[in-house]
């Protein structure tokens, strides 16, 4: 009875650590602001799970694998703000619903060497799930562009 007791404990403090690391998986989210911004993108599509407006910000590194022909350098950083498009035509941007961090990092062997991360509106780690929710849409429909929808004529 004491042998299951304790292995009952141990699996359960097991588990405990490993949701908490993942819990923390997502770094803190970079002062991107004065990265390079991209134009104004509207998703229509309501079936789309970026239905909306987003722009697209970009850190000198990824500047320059965007100019390279999405070909990025470790460490490059990719943010995407989204919003809410305001009333039907999509002219006006709504409130912010949510952010998205791509980070080259060639440890993330899982997810094409990019460390994908989300965020609320507020910039608090989102905790979605960097395989399910972005990799594998990026693996089926970009990866012969370094898993990266975006290019550089975005950024004009």
């Amino acid at each position: 009875m004491k042998r299951i007791t304790l292995t009952t404990i141990g699996l359960i403090v097991l588990l405990s650590v490993c949701c908490a690391a993942a819990a923390v998986t997502a770094p803190p989210l970079p002062k991107y602001q004065s990265w390079k911004k991209s134009v104004r993108k509207v998703v229509a599509d309501k079936k789309s799970l970026f239905y909306g407006i987003h722009y697209i910000y970009a850190d000198p590194k990824a500047i320059k694998g965007y100019q390279a022909g999405n070909k990025f350098p470790e460490g490059s950083r990719i943010v995407v703000e989204h919003f809410n498009i305001k009333g039907d035509n999509g002219a006006v941007d709504g409130t912010k619903n949510m952010v998205v961090l791509m980070k080259k990092d060639k440890n993330q062997k899982n997810t094409g060497g990019w460390l994908y991360a989300g965020y609320t509106a507020d910039g608090k780690p989102s905790r979605l799930d960097p395989v399910k929710n972005c990799f594998e849409c990026h693996q089926k429909e970009v990866a012969g562009r370094d898993y990266v929808f975006s290019g550089i004529a975005d950024f004009k």
